[in-house]
């Protein structure tokens, strides 16, 4: 289960090394709101499909999985997209068609047939939260950056999730601040490749210093 949670938030993340569901990536992450809205819509469909593949996996034929899983995952979208319109309608109409476009989210389908049809019902839940969280994280980071740097603030328009005379609004910089390229689509593009490029950097140095460590070892364990 620790390597699942692993691979899902850092090793195989959806957003930073498959480079899965970029279009609803980078359209919604002006706000850190707009992006735990669609985050945890995205989780909750895809650990939900992934149970559900899961437990049908010996039961569908080979020849017709994909079909079912697709409409598995769209009476899924489905379900949770009358549910936001419901409960969180500010917010359901701020995020729009990118709520029923979470059908054609290649990481969904993608863990459903690479991970999900091949494993029990509670791994694979895990692997869909797990990859749900890694998702959701990269929209958050992404959307705090654009949100700081294009209006100054942070948290701003929580009230649409948490309801109505929720202020929990960060004013960062000046009101009459603000980089307008952030909230433009280059800007998502920019970000996205700095959070990519970040985390390979990180890879990196996390391998040299694994790679040294035996080395170091090996040496200290030598007679003088």
């Amino acid at each position: 289960m620790r390597e699942i949670a692993l691979q899902g938030l850092w090793k195989n993340n959806p957003g930073l090394v498959q480079l899965l569901g970029l279009c609803p990536l980078l359209a919604v992450t002006t706000s850190v709101i707009n992006g735990l809205g669609l985050g945890l819509a995205t989780t909750l469909v895809l650990a939900a499909s992934n149970l559900c593949v899961s437990l049908i996996r010996n039961v569908v034929r080979a020849e017709i999985r994909i079909p079912v899983f697709v409409m598995i995952i769209a009476s899924l979208v489905t379900a949770v997209e009358l549910a936001m319109n419901a409960w969180f309608h500010d917010l359901y109409r701020v995020l729009g068609i990118f709520i029923p476009l979470i059908v054609t989210n290649c990481a969904i389908i993608g863990r459903a047939e690479a991970f999900a049809s091949r494993n029990r019902p509670l791994p694979a839940l895990v692997d869909g939260l797990m990859m749900g969280a890694g998702f959701t994280l990269v929209l958050l980071v992404l959307g705090g950056m654009r949100e700081v740097l294009g209006h100054g603030t942070l948290l701003a328009g929580a009230d649409m999730m948490f309801g109505a005379g929720t202020d929990i609004t960060l004013h960062l910089l000046a009101d009459d601040g603000g980089f307008l390229l952030a909230l433009l689509p280059p800007g998502a593009f920019l970000g996205l490749g700095l959070l990519v490029a970040a985390k390979n950097v990180i890879d990196r140095r996390l391998e040299r210093r694994i790679q040294t460590t035996p080395a170091t070892i090996s040496s200290a364990a030598q007679p003088g």
